[in-house]
């Protein structure tokens, strides 16, 4: 049964329960001494004590009343306009999961970060989403060069992906402006993004005030303070400058570096970096959404010092213009091959063999060659989206990271002030899960 939840270890209500029980106990208690002292007298020797005892069982009655009432007003409302809290239970068992869950550090951009966020955050609410800000293409390209302002487009997405808001409000934070004005091609949101920036004077103020807006679980950082451009230099020795420029020359990358070299990274970021129990790098582009990240220094050490458990996710699919013909150790060595090793402990790649991409697309499924991998263990897992299957699906991925990070801490490789409560309650509640299917 259902009520039978809110007796669900670590919901903190079995403790106000067995107190209530006390408090209900001595008071029944007392009410009998105080019965027979009174039946134990004379009719005029009672008249006293019993007008003083009136007193208080009327005040006493009255803000029990009040109290009764006000709760009433409170808790009812919120019932009726929420439809999920009929199973409050459940909704506070899940709260305190959240609550209990892994701080857990997803590093990428672009729609990659945008699916792996809404899988997490029903696992944890812990969780901090760190972003390039390297983008110099379609509306956020323009804003940057226009205004100035860091571009907001994958910041946009992580703040829909992350929200609890009502679905009308992601919907207006996703909205495009159509062709016939001079809004043509730019988002609701971003434009929102933008005037909030002028609002509070910072781009990370932004979006912090934005994520309430939309009720976010978690944070939403960027890797570095202010603009950074990408330099690619190609194979043929052509130099490829910007984001958008690098995807459009279609030439194999030899090396990739960001624009200034002594970017600052976000201080915030870093600290969440260091004290993060899983970090996820990727799914993304590799030159364009991951290494911009791993590139600014204080990202790049903070990554490589850390204790957590750290997790690469492999794209699916190769992308045209960025990683034709890569491999799975293609992926891995160029992570190694501009910031080193000792990145990342395990690599995670699909294992769904029977996924068949369309010729007319130009993405080929990631051929996966994990004996050439070193340096990290290599996961497989079936973890595409069966409908759109050039991404990963939020809940398989989602649930394939956090069974490495519960194997990881098995082993004793890792531990931290949340895992232990958090691992027994995350195997009840994902039997539940299971067992709803």
């Amino acid at each position: 049964m259902k009520s039978f939840r809110f007796f669900y270890p670590g919901l903190g209500i079995k403790r106000w329960v067995g107190l209530g029980a006390v408090g209900v106990s001595l008071l029944a208690l007392g009410l009998a001494y105080l019965l027979s002292y009174f039946l134990s007298q004379p009719f005029p020797g009672i008249l006293f004590p019993l007008a003083e005892g009136t007193l208080l069982v009327l005040v006493g009655g009255s803000l029990f009343s009040l109290a009764v009432w006000r709760f009433y007003g409170v808790v009812v409302p919120f019932l009726a306009d929420h439809p999920k809290a009929g199973d409050l239970p459940g909704l506070i068992y899940q709260r305190r999961l959240l609550e209990r869950g892994p701080r857990i550090v997803a590093i990428g951009g672009g729609t990659g970060l945008s699916t792996l966020l809404r899988g997490l955050k029903l696992h944890t609410s812990h969780l901090t989403a760190v972003l390039t800000v390297a983008d110099d293409g379609g509306s956020s390209g323009r804003l940057r060069r226009e205004l100035g302002i860091t571009p907001p487009g994958d910041f946009r997405n992580c703040l829909v992906a992350l929200a609890d808001a009502e679905p009308l409000m992601t919907d207006l934070f996703q909205f495009r402006f159509g062709e016939g004005s001079a809004l043509a091609g730019h988002s609701f949101g971003n434009l929102f993004i933008v005037a909030m920036s002028e609002i509070t004077g910072r781009f990370e103020k932004a979006i912090h005030e934005s994520s309430k807006v939309l009720a976010v679980r978690g944070s939403i950082l960027p890797s570095a303070l202010g603009n950074v451009t990408l330099k690619a230099e190609m194979e043929e020795g052509e130099t490829v400058h910007g984001e958008s420029s690098i995807t459009q020359h279609r030439g194999r990358i030899r090396q990739l570096s960001i624009e200034p070299e002594g970017a600052e990274a976000y201080y915030e970021a870093v600290q969440a970096i260091q004290s993060a129990d899983l970090i996820v790098i990727g799914p993304g582009s590799l030159y364009t959404s991951i290494l911009p990240n791993l590139l600014v220094r204080g990202i790049r050490e903070a990554v490589k010092e850390t204790k957590a458990v750290k997790v690469y996710v492999c794209n699916v699919s190769t992308q045209p213009g960025e990683t034709d013909g890569y491999t799975l150790a293609d992926h891995v060595n160029a992570i190694y091959r501009h910031v080193g090793q000792s990145v990342f402990h395990y690599v995670l790649a699909n294992s769904d063999a029977a996924v068949v991409l369309p010729d007319e697309w130009g993405n080929k499924v990631v051929q996966l060659d994990s004996e050439k991998v070193v340096g990290a263990q290599v996961v497989l897992d079936d973890i595409v989206n069966k409908e759109y299957r050039l991404r990963h699906d939020p809940d398989r991925l989602s649930q394939a990271l956090l069974n490495i990070y519960s194997h990881h801490v098995r082993q004793g490789n890792h531990r931290s002030k949340n895992s232990g409560r958090w691992m027994a309650e995350h195997v009840v509640a994902e039997a539940e899960r299971v067992g709803k299917r």
